[in-house]
């Protein structure tokens, strides 16, 4: 069995393509375990800042109620103000 010239430059191109295609895979699974780790990491921080935005938004006083206690505060002093008189 006598393997022709062309035969040998065929399967030697050949095994070049397989080889590139092995790096080129390999290229594409790391970066796609890449992208996923850092997906993971963003999934991460994202629940953490949610978190500290809940827990700002709970120790937060309600404006409504700032504005009523002022309000009333301004009534109890015009109140005061009009019955020493």
């Amino acid at each position: 069995m006598t393997v022709e010239p062309e035969q040998a430059v065929v399967h030697g191109e050949l095994a070049e393509l397989r080889r590139r295609l092995d790096v080129a895979y390999a290229r594409v699974e790391g970066g796609l375990a890449l992208l996923s780790h850092r997906t993971e990491e963003t999934a991460k921080e994202l629940d953490e800042l949610n978190s500290r935005v809940k827990t700002l938004e709970h120790a937060r006083w309600p404006l409504t109620s700032v504005a009523a206690l002022t309000a009333l505060g301004a009534l109890a002093v015009a109140v005061w103000q009009a019955l020493a008189h």
